[in-house]
């Protein structure tokens, strides 16, 4: 079964748990066609083997069957520490859902749960998670732990963000981040998801997010968008209000006068993140509300094993 369809077995909010376990078993079954062939076979039980290592806890049977080098992993053993943040300004509340429309085709709702399947991902390798959140205000803070007693928590927190949407507010970007890397001491992976809307100036923004990488930190950003109206600007040409829902600053236009110059824009804007990103180190990946968790889960799990 693919994930797309996954995805669709569960609508509510309520289940985001078991809509995240649902996602993360639908991709690991499909393992085995990709490069990760090998972490399916006994996933939470196993890790990469790094030249260097002592050869002692090898799994040699698991070699002869995967050809790939992998090591017993014990319950005791944390790996990593991964530190999640969510933008949660008003305009990551875009768009609007339609009656029955699934909460993840809006950009937080898409951020929560995918926040959601990383933690799970995380829990079955034994892993420690902690969450970030921010707006106008930094909302929400908790240490990177593994018990089941911590998940709970955060995914209740998560749970919190979609039923309590924010009504104009603002993105305090810059400060938050700076807060944010001055909790984290020791070395994590950390994941933001934003849709990179703010007002401060862009040398400020990589700043802050320099600020993330400090003592040796790996930086993930996933810039989240909904790709048919923020990209495209996919509107028929009938006369529209635009209104900043951060902001509330209206503007009335047809959509196809100003298309063209929107789309290069836009595009422009994004080949500017992603080429500073890279020249920052940072790892910049764009996704879309109306595509699969498959290219977060992949993109972890490299990270992940670049972060050694």
């Amino acid at each position: 079964m693919k994930i797309e369809e996954q995805k669709e077995i569960v609508s509510g909010f309520k289940h985001l748990e078991l809509l995240a376990n649902q996602v993360v078993e639908g991709f690991i079954s499909g393992m085995h066609k990709s490069p990760f062939h090998g972490f399916s076979a006994e996933f939470a039980e196993h890790k990469v083997y790094n030249s260097g290592e002592s050869t002692k806890h090898i799994d040699w049977k698991l070699f002869a069957k995967t050809d790939r080098l992998y090591t017993k992993k014990y319950e005791e053993e944390t790996n990593l520490r991964c530190h999640l943040i969510i933008d949660n300004s008003s305009s990551m509340h875009y768009p609007k859902l339609k009656n029955n429309e699934p909460f993840y085709h809006s950009k937080i709702g898409f951020s929560v749960l995918a926040s959601a399947v990383l933690m799970n991902l995380l829990k079955k390798q034994r892993d420690a998670v902690g969450l970030s959140v921010y707006s106008d205000t930094y909302e929400y803070y908790s240490p990177e732990k593994g018990s089941d007693r911590h998940h709970r928590m955060i995914l209740n927190k998560l749970e919190d963000l979609l039923e309590k949407p924010k009504v104009s507010k603002t993105t305090n970007t810059i400060t938050f981040l700076h807060q944010i890397a001055e909790k984290i001491h020791r070395r994590s992976m950390i994941i933001l998801f934003t849709d990179m809307f703010q007002t401060e100036n862009q040398e400020a923004l990589f700043n802050a997010l320099q600020h993330l990488k400090h003592d040796k930190h790996k930086v993930v950003v996933f810039h989240v968008i909904d790709k048919q109206t923020e990209v495209n600007f996919d509107f028929d040409n009938a006369p529209k209000k635009f209104i900043d829902i951060e902001t509330g600053e209206e503007i009335n236009i047809f959509a196809d006068s100003i298309k063209q110059a929107y789309e290069e824009k836009v595009n422009t804007y994004f080949k500017n993140l992603a080429m500073t990103c890279a020249q920052n180190k940072i790892k910049y990946v764009p996704v879309a509300v109306e595509e699969s968790f498959e290219k977060i889960l992949t993109t972890y799990l490299v990270e992940k094993q670049m972060f050694g």
